[in-house]
């Protein structure tokens, strides 16, 4: 099983908001208290931190799928949802973030480097937060908004200072076995080394690392063998040490082919120039050569035959035995001078500045576009736009008419009818599966008051003038009144309407008997 690995494909996802409440608060003595939903709480952030602590990536190439904690819906009695906790994903330093596609999105270098890689979705906000002057009783309440899910390639490049390159068994295993306290699988058979090893080496009061990188061939750069997986393990260091196998019984190498075909390969190796060291190219850092294995007579002799051609070439050349140790105290103190040298001449790291980038004036913050595919449609992107679609439910009427005048405040109306939209026509909010298709209809956003009367309202909770006692009394007396007259005149119309005995004029009766 392997123990290593240095590129993996991440899938991460933030949690998603919790929903808000539609409450009405409800108590004895006060059925009518108002509307007390409270917010339901944001999802968590997937966050990647560099620790000195991890040195693979094996951890995400057994699970690779990754989501943060959702925030709970929020409750009755102003109880907000809980916020939920973000997940951070420790990783080796030198991960650099990419997209699917190539782009760098983040060089992680240094210990407690942080990266958000998926932020997690607002929590919708509850009845309470949505009152108003105008809605007093919101009858909805926004959903939690889902959290962001991105595909990341992770790419583990070595921190060291300095990289020891070379033909498969050319001694460098042992070189750092001998010079540190790394303890790296050696054999006696080509490709031992199948990932980097990393040892610090101690050169008087100065310390720095090395990176011992698996064995590179012909086509190295072109992916042959394993030198696409391990050259990148390269572009970080500042000094390359190139081990010569002195000792080799293979036939048509030698120690200045071998150098040849591996400067060649680190020529022809592609750096992402914009990620750490890249900026340096590789074949322009500091070279010391090493020729190894000189305890054998043989290889001596050879090495003292082809160190004068390497010198000519400009390189500093040193014999050395990783099986006697010779020349190896003289080689440490050899790299401390070009690891110091390279620091120096390194630019001093600066805080990242901040950049304000406010909104430009005529940037209304979203666009509309007319498209054409089989049919006509408009479409509608943008941040707020796309937000509000997601935190709407399509259910509640009154949310979607809460919808529809945020859209029209926002201007999207407007900028429909400069496009040519009329109504009936195909509008799509979003883009991709996500996206909300509606048939647009004007009066819909405009005069949607009229339809059912003003929406949020509740004739309980309107306002009223409380009167006075002495405006009670005097309403009461004025109705007393009101009655009295009315009665009256009921008599009076009655005494008009009453009828005429025959034989009495005047309608009054004589008293007597027949």
């Amino acid at each position: 099983m392997a123990n290593f690995v240095d590129r993996v494909v991440l899938h991460v996802r933030g949690g998603d908001g919790g929903h808000g409440c539609a409450s009405v608060h409800r108590e004895k003595f006060k059925p009518l208290g108002g509307p007390d939903g409270a917010n339901g709480g944001s999802g968590g952030d997937v966050v990647l931190v560099v620790d000195p602590q991890v040195t693979t990536l094996l951890d995400f190439h057994h699970a690779a799928h990754r989501r943060a904690e959702s925030g709970t819906q929020g409750m009755g009695d102003m109880r907000t949802g809980k916020v939920g906790q973000p997940l951070e994903l420790a990783v080796p330093d030198g991960t650099v973030v990419k997209t699917p596609g190539g782009e760098v999105l983040a060089d992680m270098v240094g210990a407690g480097t942080r990266f958000v890689a998926a932020e997690g979705g607002r929590g919708g906000l509850g009845n309470a937060a949505l009152a108003s002057p105008k809605r007093k009783a919101p009858g909805f309440a926004l959903l939690g908004e889902p959290g962001r899910e991105r595909e990341l390639v992770l790419e583990l490049k070595t921190v060291a200072d300095v990289a020891l390159v070379g033909y498969p068994s050319a001694g460098k295993s042992s070189l750092i076995a001998a010079i540190s306290a790394a303890r790296p699988k050696i054999a006696d058979y080509p490709f031992t080394t199948l990932v980097p090893n990393l040892g610090v080496v101690q050169a008087g009061s100065e310390r720095f690392t090395v990176a011992d990188v698996p064995g590179l061939i012909p086509g190295a750069s072109e992916g042959k063998g394993l030198g696409l997986q391990f050259l990148r393990h390269i572009e970080r260091c500042a000094v390359i040490v190139h081990v010569l196998d002195c000792a080799t019984l293979e036939p048509a190498r030698d120690p200045i082919s071998d150098l040849d075909v591996i400067e060649a390969e680190l020529a022809a190796y592609q750096a992402d120039l914009d990620v750490g060291d890249g900026h340096v190219p590789i074949a322009e850092r500091p070279r010391l050569v090493v020729l190894n294995k000189i305890d054998v007579p043989e290889a001596r002799e050879l090495a003292e035959m082809v160190r004068p051609e390497l010198e000519a070439r400009g390189l500093r050349v040193l014999e050395i035995s990783t099986a006697s140790h010779e020349g190896l105290r003289p080689l440490t103190f050899a790299l401390s001078e070009l690891v110091l040298a390279a620091r120096a001449a390194a630019p001093v790291a600066e805080a990242t500045p901040t950049v304000l980038r406010p909104r430009a004036v005529d940037d209304a913050g979203f666009t509309v576009t007319r498209r054409q595919s089989d049919h006509v449609y408009y479409l509608v992107r943008g941040d707020k736009p796309e937000r509000w679609v997601r935190q709407t439910d399509f259910a509640n009427d009154e949310a979607v008419g809460y919808l529809a005048d945020r859209l029209a405040r926002l201007g999207v109306e407007d900028e429909l009818f400069k496009a040519g939209a009329v109504a009936g026509d195909e509008v799509v909010i979003g883009d991709g599966p996500d996206g909300v298709v509606f048939d647009w209809e004007p009066t819909m956003a405009v005069g949607a008051e009229l339809l059912a009367g003003p929406r949020g309202t509740d004739l309980r909770l309107e306002e009223h003038h409380r009167p006075t006692r002495a405006e009670k009394r005097e309403a009461f007396h004025g109705k007393m009144d009101a009655k009295a007259a009315a009665r009256a005149e009921l008599w009076a119309e009655g005494e008009d309407s009453a009828p005429v005995r025959s034989g009495d004029p005047d309608g009054k009766g004589d008293g007597g008997s027949a």
